[in-house]
């Protein structure tokens, strides 16, 4: 509910307590003392709502975590998750995904963000959610396009398409475009293989390199 003005409401008090004066006949002094009581209460309120709205105001960030802590709550929660005790767990995998994403959200400028979303990436392409992956490797590409992993973010993206989404047109379009725009990448021999290899079965992949070593001695 909004405020009334300061000036309206104490015009309204002096209409009341004007209305007792002429009803009770009140002295006018004791209508001068209750108007300067009521003067005097309502700043003393507003100070005191100001003070409180300070006071949660600290509140609410003394109870927000430190990036130290977050980085501290990630890196155990890294330590539990690959540690041979523990083991992988998809409410694990969730809940440290969501802490790299919340990490580089509130601390976007700083240099372990990109790192924190490629293994955010990384964990969502594994379980198997291509919409997810792609979606953070092009945050990766959008926002830090000098990371040293972003152009792996796109062939990635081209991985998730051909592997996870089974859309072949959109995996080459993709494998092709990382050949183009890192043509000195160490992963453009493996970005024109699956080119290569779309659409293929695992048996035909077989056959064709066995002709492969038929007429070349020297491949092992």
């Amino acid at each position: 509910m909004s405020e009334l003005p300061t000036h309206f409401t104490i015009s309204l008090f002096h209409y009341f307590t004007i209305s007792l004066f002429h009803h009770f006949t009140i002295s006018p002094f004791r209508y001068f003392t209750i108007s300067l009581f009521h003067h005097f209460t309502i700043s003393t309120m507003k100070k005191s709502i100001y003070i409180i709205l300070i006071g949660l105001a600290g509140l609410t960030t003394a109870c927000s975590p430190s990036k130290t802590k977050v980085e501290q709550q990630i890196t155990s929660m890294e330590e539990r998750m690959f540690s041979a005790e523990n083991g992988f767990t998809t409410a694990g995998a969730d809940s440290l995904i969501d802490l790299y994403r919340d990490f580089a959200t509130n601390y976007p400028n700083d240099s372990l963000s990109p790192g924190y979303l490629f293994k955010a990436a990384s964990m969502t392409m594994t379980m198997q959610d291509g919409p997810g992956s792609i979606a953070l490797f092009d945050k990766i590409r959008e926002s830090y396009p000098d990371y040293e992993k972003a152009p792996l973010c796109l062939f990635f993206t081209g991985y998730v398409q051909e592997n996870v989404m089974g859309d072949i047109d959109k995996a080459k379009d993709t494998y092709q475009r990382f050949i183009d725009t890192y043509p000195e990448h160490d992963f453009v021999d493996d970005a024109q293989a699956s080119i290569n290899n779309l659409g293929k079965t695992p048996e035909e992949m077989i056959l064709e390199f066995e002709a492969m070593q038929a007429n070349d001695p020297k491949l092992p």
